[in-house]
């Protein structure tokens, strides 16, 4: 089958006043923090999770809440807490003694986009209950499966683990999320923006509606569509089973590496990369697309053995060394 780039990117144009009026109408409220917010953008038009890590006070949530503002779409946020159930998450049945019957009373988790605040402060139980609903996209009640309306993101903050009060996500909750987006500190000149917009008793927040459930559906269409040539996909392929096999590739960091990227790192590498080609208003995928989302895509995939750790060495350490070394098309 014959793929018409050109084409592709004549509808990548007509995209692009869309994307960069959602970008403006963020930047209302958000100064800054544009890495966050494209890797926000792109989740979205993958139509896959992503998972925030910062120190508090650097709108990891504000930046999830003012993007859900822009969708006309079901908004639901939890708080984690420590004294979470997972039925405050997905729902619970309730008994009626009047008919004898149970009700089923469904939770927050039945929206298009679910803001799961401060996900690591809920231990393992209520983590995990968000595994279904992450990747079958539906939850399981009872004797019953419920399937999740469409489009259904999950857009989870985390503090660093080193603080107080907080649980380590299990591996398998990790996986599922496409991106691992780590916030930090504004720059002085922003900081000085952040000052003169929100220093004040009642600061304006407010954005207006500009995409609908069906314009995220066609967007996330058109970035299936975008162009991939067979060189890139053999360079995808390479970077994950670098993180494998380095000594394949001349890398000397087999000792590092407990635990090389899932098949999952392979597809979320190449469903980013053309997401990011889009976002950029092309029609066809570069390997600079690959290397800007790689970290984002492979940081949470890739487990350090303990040597690395003595090391002070970290998987953001060892992709850096990947993209470095492995040969680029």
């Amino acid at each position: 089958m014959t793929v018409d780039v050109k084409q592709i990117g004549e509808q990548v144009e007509k995209e692009r006043l869309i994307i960069s009026h959602i970008r403006s109408e963020i930047h209302k409220v958000i100064v800054g923090q544009e890495a966050l917010i494209d890797g926000l953008l792109m989740a979205l038009f993958c139509n896959n999770h992503v998972l925030i890590e910062g120190v508090p006070g650097l709108a990891k949530t504000l930046s999830v809440t003012t993007l859900a503002g822009m969708i006309s779409a079901k908004f639901q946020r939890i708080q984690f807490t420590p004294d979470l159930l997972p039925a405050d998450v997905i729902g619970t049945l309730i008994y009626n003694p009047k008919t004898g019957d149970f009700l089923t009373k469904k939770g927050p988790i039945f929206a298009n986009i679910v803001l799961a605040d401060e996900i690591n402060r809920a231990p393992a139980k209520v983590q995990s209950a968000l595994l279904e609903a992450m990747q079958e996209r539906q939850v399981t009640i009872g004797d019953n499966s419920y399937t999740l309306d469409d489009p259904f993101l999950v857009m989870a903050t985390q503090n660093p683990i080193e603080q107080e009060g907080t649980y380590p996500l299990p591996e398998a909750q990790v996986d599922r999320f496409m991106f691992k987006i780590k916030v930090s500190y504004p720059t002085k000149s922003q900081e000085h923006e952040i000052l003169k917009k929100m220093a004040c008793s009642n600061p304006d927040m407010a954005v207006n509606p500009v995409i609908k459930p069906e314009d995220i559906i066609r967007l996330r269409k058109l970035a299936d569509d975008i162009y991939m040539d067979e060189k890139i996909k053999e360079y995808i392929v390479n970077l994950v089973d670098a993180s494998r096999n380095p000594r394949a590739y001349g890398l000397d960091i087999e000792q590092l590496i407990r635990y090389g990227a899932s098949p999952r790192a392979t597809i979320y590498l190449a469903m980013a990369s053309k997401a990011h080609a889009l976002m950029e208003g092309r029609g066809y995928v570069t390997p600079q697309d690959v290397k800007t989302v790689s970290m984002d895509v492979l940081r949470h995939r890739i487990i350090v053995t303990y040597e690395a750790e003595a090391e002070e060495k970290n998987s953001e350490d060892i992709i850096a060394e990947i993209l470095q070394t492995v040969d680029v098309p």
